[in-house]
């Protein structure tokens, strides 16, 4: 079980899963139902991370990924997320793509200037695109050498998923905030909002300015510390799969609200994936975001 401590109001629950620090802010006096609260968002992340880690070998998404073209039929839960997956590369026009992960075999954004070369990232090309994938719900066919994986969502529908949990329990207010992406049950006690800050891109621990937040979602995508500098020109992490290189003149960061945390990581994404239109489209759309240059 993670760290339960006292806080203004109320209590804290911390703990580390999906390679985040993750924390569970409840306001109550009641110790015991904290604790409750706190062990079930812990709980699900667990579960959501086992069950959907590439790095697990015994996970669900390790099975399908060395499956090698043979089909197999998925649960409920694993085919809703395909489903959604599925939509958003079609929504995006291919920018945003399960099958990318492959990628990372090349990139290696350590700050180094060790960049792949093109016909490194031509060839590995051939293992994208989720369009070459057989998905007839709940059974898949991923081709030989190809992988899916959930990096770009698993994080936050597992706060989405641990926030039910939560309201399951009690109507404390609550934030759940897994590694930066964070949802509310809803207003604090009072109708009073949360108080979110925004990281600095530029110094650590510093912030941007402070957020309020009474319902909903925040995730935030940056592109402030992953990346490689090679003859003056800096690449950042965030990879077109498309292209296989990465997006020209992101933000430094993007924040979005929205509804659910899928709905905001997904805009996020998809907003520094535009590069330098990445405002244009958030304005668009009519989102509430808030980008740093």
């Amino acid at each position: 079980m993670g760290l339960l401590a006292p806080m203004d109001g109320g209590f804290v629950s911390r703990f580390d899963a999906m390679a985040s620090p993750c924390e569970v802010r409840i306001e109550t006096a009641d110790r015991a139902l904290a604790s409750a609260m706190g062990q079930a968002a812990e709980d699900e992340a667990r579960r959501i991370e086992a069950k959907f880690s590439r790095y697990r070998p015994d996970s669900l998404l390790s099975q399908i990924n060395a499956s090698a073209g043979r089909p197999l039929s998925v649960d409920s839960e694993t085919a809703a997320l395909i489903d959604y997956a599925a939509r958003c590369y079609d929504l995006s026009d291919g920018l945003f793509d399960i099958t990318s992960g492959v990628l990372r075999r090349l990139w290696k954004f350590d700050g180094s200037d060790r960049v792949p070369t093109r016909k490194q990232v031509t060839e590995i090309r051939s293992l994208i695109g989720w369009d070459k994938v057989g998905w007839r719900n709940p059974e898949i066919a991923l081709p030989q050498g190809m992988e899916i994986d959930f990096g770009g969502l698993g994080k936050e529908y597992a706060v989405d998923s641990a926030v039910m949990k939560i309201q399951a329990l009690g109507d404390a207010p609550a934030l759940v905030n897994f590694g930066g992406d964070l949802r509310v049950s809803g207003p604090r006690v009072g109708g009073k909002p949360w108080l979110v800050a925004i990281e600095s891109v530029d110094r650590p621990g510093a912030s941007e300015g402070l957020l309020e937040i009474a319902f909903g979602a925040l995730t935030t995508s940056g592109d402030a510390r992953r990346y490689l500098l090679k003859h003056g020109v800096r690449y950042g992490h965030i990879l077109d799969p498309r292209t296989g290189w990465p997006v020209p003149h992101p933000p430094r960061s993007v924040t979005v609200a929205a509804s659910t945390c899928l709905e905001a990581g997904l805009m996020s994404t998809l907003a520094m994936l535009q590069g330098k239109d990445a405002e244009s489209l958030l304005e668009r759309e009519g989102i509430r975001a808030w980008c740093v240059r």
